[in-house]
């Protein structure tokens, strides 16, 4: 397992540009089966999420070139209908090929998706949805069986505002008869990311990235080129890791207004940062740091990917500052590690931490448990006193590219330690 050496207490300075959103890449990968065209996708991020869809594609049949961010998918070859079940249990985005190779082909078989430990994620939002869409949905053991002869639209009201949900049902309407209302779906901006491109390849899509989705079924799709929406949350890791650092930093390829809930964090909490020229973050230098206290919800509330680097930053403000994680009861396992370095960090209960600041952070050898764990804790060794050791960070490079590199050219002290 690879680890990081870090050795804290260099400000961030320079100029960084946000990658492609892991979470639209993931996604229209498996788009890219809804067709036997040709499919380009550009800004795609090389990231090892990004490396396992490429492998489940390919076991799949479909033939793949991905160099210089930019990916060429061409799925005409499929020829196997159910994905290699190691590789799902690795990757709880791999949920997302069911609802294409539904439409597509009829049916699959999957095992329970994996991923990372941040709680209990059942996929029975999933197959209540596709079993209105008239697919049959047997489960044995860990192993799930769809089928379908003929997907039928419907009006969906999804259990719970699950983004990869509305994305399954999504995909899987684009080619039934009729037209299906999902309700209750999940707005996240990939979403409507998604739903451009296919509607590029000759879907008819309306209401994404709102409440309510419409989807009139076509009898076919075509081939696309795309260009893949930045990374909020790689834009909002970033902007904290500057922030903390009190750094200097220009964070450019944004799209403001995805970042509208944490920028309103960063104005509570005094961070001196401006938006320039439409698509560029300025985090300036801050002096002092202020509490706030947040709970993470669906978009457009503040993302729960960003709870845990959020909190460094915390352990620096002046005062008390309080957390609610709402979506999942595995999210805090970072704060022990935290409190290793010297963090002064209270545990309520499962969903509920409380920080006092400011505290001086110590290096320490401590362990990444997920991919936002692990950029947390880059982020508490780049400003703590002497050097730190993180292992298990091909966790990071699950959701982060090159994130060692990156962070290097802005003034990091980090290296990569196989």
């Amino acid at each position: 397992m690879a680890k990081f050496s870090i050795t804290g207490g260099k400000s961030l300075h320079g100029e960084i540009h946000i990658r492609g959103a892991k979470n639209a890449a993931l996604k229209m990968m498996a788009a890219s089966l809804l067709t036997a065209e040709p499919v380009e996708l550009q800004n795609v991020p090389d990231i090892k999420d990004i490396r396992t869809m490429i492998k489940i594609l390919e076991h799949l049949g479909a033939t793949i070139d991905f160099r210089d961010n930019t990916m060429n998918i061409n799925c005409s070859g499929i020829t196997l209908k159910n994905p290699d079940h190691d590789l799902v249990k690795h990757m709880r985005a791999s949920i997302v090929i069911v609802g294409p190779l539904l439409a597509r082909f009829g049916n699959i078989s999957i095992p329970q998706p994996g991923g990372c430990l941040i709680g209990a994620r059942p996929i029975d939002t999933h197959v209540n949805a596709l079993r209105q869409l008239g697919v049959n949905i047997e489960q044995t053991n860990d192993k799930y069986n769809f089928s379908v002869k003929h997907l039928i639209g419907h009006t969906i009201i999804l259990e719970e505002m699950s983004v990869t949900a509305t994305e399954n049902v999504l995909m899987a309407a684009v080619l039934a008869k009729g037209t299906t209302e999902i309700r209750l779906a999940a707005s996240e901006p990939e979403i409507e990311d998604l739903a451009v491109m296919l509607n590029s390849m000759g879907a008819k899509i309306r209401g994404a990235g709102t409440s309510k989705i419409t989807i009139e079924g076509v009898q076919k799709l075509h081939g696309v080129t795309h260009r893949i929406l930045p990374d909020r949350i790689e834009a909002g890791t970033f902007a904290i890791a500057a922030a903390v650092s009190r750094g200097d930093v220009k964070i450019s390829g944004i799209i403001p207004e995805h970042l509208d809930s944490i920028l309103q964090k960063f104005q509570q909490a005094n961070i001196n940062f401006s938006v320039e020229h439409g698509d560029t973050l300025y985090v300036k230098p801050t002096t002092i740091f202020r509490p706030i206290s947040f709970d993470t919800r669906p978009h457009p509330g503040f993302p729960t990917d960003l709870q845990a680097p959020m909190a460094v930053l915390l352990t620096q403000a002046n005062g008390t500052s309080k957390i609610f994680e709402t979506m999942y009861e595995g999210r805090l396992g970072y704060v022990t590690e935290l409190m290793k370095m010297g963090a002064n960090i209270k545990t309520i209960d499962a969903h509920t931490i409380i920080v006092t600041g400011p505290t001086p952070l110590y290096g320490r050898s401590i362990t990444s448990f997920d991919i936002r764990a692990g950029a947390t804790l880059i982020i508490a060794a780049l400003i703590a006193q002497g050097p730190s050791i993180i292992d298990r960070v091909e966790l990071v490079d699950r959701g982060y590219e090159k994130i060692d590199e990156r962070l290097r050219s802005l003034g990091a002290d980090i290296n990569r330690i196989s």
